[in-house]
């Protein structure tokens, strides 16, 4: 169990929470959410002590064990694999180094071997001896290849990198367990053993996530940052969201009932305060009046663009073909005598772990690079927008957000635009930023705002959601839902595959691919 007692936070002038008074109990996984900046990954530093609070204490026995994921993907490159996982018991990683050292010794003497047994004994009681098994199995579960247990973390991809930092985090039982952003860059199979393994951890657990589907499937609470207050709510994601629109919905007409009764008791006192036979009851109304408290509605941290992608024209039947397709790169195939066809009814998600693949077939789709050899073909009616993983090359100029989306736009006004930056939470001196130094949440903004000036009948997306909150992923979800034309899709929210897809593409080794006319749900069962 983990609490926290009147915790306060203060940047300056400025209130990310206070007052906090909260308990994480044992068994259950908590669900952290907020805006961005609302301090999620703050309070979780909180929580871990590595920043200190303005006021107040985080509360936890020390002798239970906190874990935390660790988000620098290079701080162990010198280090071996297996270590690394190892190396979230901090006390049996130490104990079993120092072992090492005392076996290594050419002048080994009594007080050695004494040492040593005292040693062996801690080393026993924390497990040591299943350590390397245990620590093989979580990296098992979560898709590391056991070739590269034994290699050095400089020689690993960054794709292995997340899933070793998340096995260390989770290794040995952590009392406590603090995860931000555990799914970012986990494939189908690491995301459902993720979840499989939270759902029966019986321990603490607070996680910060984007992923709605992930947060409804592992919650049994979530824990709100917004109004500068941290409030709990017992159930998932979705309980959470109809919980806080309830109450807000409540606070408003019980506001709306108060406003309505307070005129009509400030017109009685008005019209007979100066009337002898009734200047009881006007007192009486005074004094009513002055017991009528409204509620104290603050703003919401959270902001929801507006995103609609409407289509200048309907998709005829022929969308797009593509014929014996084939594509090296550095020696390497990635695609071979590629066929492959879009209906223009089609919402396709390419999933699996072959992100290169897909990458570079949405590339060679949207004519970003050419194939060695095969055929291209869209339909006469089709017309494309393309949202590139790397979409660093639109935001190389100094040139402010309005100056920016006009050139993608057939309405060149400015009062147009800056109207359509708003809806996009670019509203005042937001929508004068210099576009080389917005965030990465705020790029992926704006490429979604020249795709929905593009008019176009078919959206080729990979990685949209990547940065961004999950208010802006609800609301780009809700634009592909209702959009119209064809879409080609790449991203790792469950939720947004699995209410938008009609169609899954899995490409597996060897320049295979599974292709298959189901929801991402029904997909995933079937496999």
């Amino acid at each position: 169990m983990i609490s926290t007692k009147d915790l306060t936070l203060k940047f300056g002038t400025r209130t990310l929470f206070e007052n906090v008074n909260i308990k994480f109990l044992n068994g259950n996984c908590y669900g952290l959410i907020g805006a961005n900046g609302s301090g999620k990954s703050t309070f979780l530093k909180l929580l871990s002590g590595e920043i200190d609070s303005t006021s107040g204490e985080v509360i936890y026995d020390t002798k239970e064990r906190l874990s935390i994921l660790k988000q620098d993907h290079n701080i162990y490159n010198d280090m071996i694999v297996l270590d690394v996982v190892i190396m979230g018991n901090s006390k049996l990683y130490n104990i079993m180094k120092e072992k090492e050292k005392l076996y290594c010794k050419t002048d080994f003497n009594d007080d050695d071997g004494i040492k040593l047994g005292e040693l062996e004994s801690e080393f026993a009681e924390l497990n040591g001896w299943q350590s390397e098994s245990d620590a093989s199995i979580l990296l098992d579960g979560l898709g590391v290849p056991n070739d590269l247990f034994d290699k050095k973390m400089s020689d690993i991809s960054n794709v292995h990198k997340v899933k070793i930092l998340l096995a260390q985090a989770l290794f040995g039982n952590p009392d406590i367990l603090l995860l931000d952003e555990p799914t970012n860059g986990l494939d189908i199979n690491a995301k459902l053993w993720l979840e499989e393994f939270l759902i029966t951890f019986e321990n603490t657990v607070i996680v910060v996530s984007h992923d709605r589907h992930f947060l409804n499937k592992v919650c049994t609470h979530i824990v709100d940052i917004d109004y500068e207050k941290i409030t709990l709510f017992v159930g998932n994601y979705d309980f959470w969201r109809k919980s806080s629109e309830l109450i807000q919905r409540q606070m408003k007409e019980s506001n709306s009932k108060k406003e309505k009764q307070i005129a009509e008791l400030k017109d009685f006192i008005a019209r007979f305060s100066a009337n002898a036979s009734k200047s009881k009851q006007a007192t009486s109304r005074k004094k009513t009046l002055e017991k009528i408290i409204l509620n104290d509605i603050k703003p919401s941290t959270r902001k929801y663009p507006y995103i609609n992608f409407k289509e200048d024209k309907k998709l005829g039947k022929e969308v797009l073909t593509l014929k014996n397709v084939n594509l090296c790169i550095d020696g390497k195939e990635i695609l071979k005598n590629f066929n492959f066809n879009v209906n223009n009814t089609d919402k396709i998600a390419f999933v699996g772990t072959n992100e290169l693949t897909i990458t570079t077939l949405f590339r060679v789709i949207a004519g970003d690079i050419k194939p060695d050899s095969g055929d291209i073909i869209w339909g006469s009616s089709a017309l494309y927008s393309y949202f590139p993983k790397n979409h660093e090359k639109y935001f190389q100029s100094d040139n402010n957000l309005v100056t920016w989306l006009q050139e993608f736009s057939k309405n060149k006004e400015e009062q147009f635009v800056r109207g359509f930056l708003g809806r996009m939470l670019f509203s005042g001196e937001e929508s004068l930023k210099k576009i080389n130094v917005l965030s990465g949440g705020e790029k992926v903004r704006c490429m979604l705002s020249k795709m929905m000036l593009s008019g176009a009948n078919v959206l080729i997306l990979d990685e949209p959601t990547n940065h961004l909150d999950i208010e802006t992923i609800t609301s780009l979800n809700e634009g592909l839902k209702e959009f119209g034309g064809a879409i080609l899709l790449r991203t790792n929210d469950h939720e947004v595959i699995d209410t938008t897809a009609n169609r899954i593409v899995e490409f597996v080794d060897d320049c295979k691919y599974v292709d298959k006319m189901v929801t991402y749900s029904e997909y995933i069962e079937k496999r």
